[in-house]
C-alpha cells in the first residue's frame, strides 16, 4: 500500500517556525520565519552584497551586519549554520 502525502504543512525540524534575534532580523526581518526561509534570506543577502570570497566561494567575508552574528571576519558556508543558530529562538 503506498502512502499518499500529506495534506499537513510542515511544522518540524528545518520548517519550524523561529523568531530571529534582533541581529539576525536586520538581514532576514523581525517574523517569525522557518528555518528553511531564514537560512535563504541570509544567502540571498550574501549574494546580493557580494559577501562570497571569489577566490573559494565556500568562504563568507562578513560586512558590519554579518559580524554582529559570525562575531568574526569570514566563515565558511558549513560553520554559517552554526553561528546562525545562536540567533534564532523556537
Amino acid at each position: 500500500m503506498a502512502k499518499t502525502p500529506s495534506a499537513a504543512p510542515k511544522t518540524g525540524g528545518i520548517h519550524a517556525p523561529i523568531t530571529p534575534s534582533p541581529e539576525l532580523g536586520a538581514i532576514v526581518g523581525t517574523d517569525k520565519l522557518p528555518r528553511s526561509e531564514v537560512i535563504s534570506k541570509v544567502w540571498e543577502y550574501i549574494k546580493k552584497h557580494d559577501l562570497q570570497n571569489p577566490a573559494n566561494k565556500r568562504e563568507i567575508l562578513a560586512d558590519e551586519k554579518l559580524k554582529k552574528i559570525f562575531g568574526k571576519d569570514s566563515v565558511t558556508m558549513f560553520e554559517m549554520n552554526k553561528h546562525l543558530a545562536g540567533h534564532m529562538k523556537a
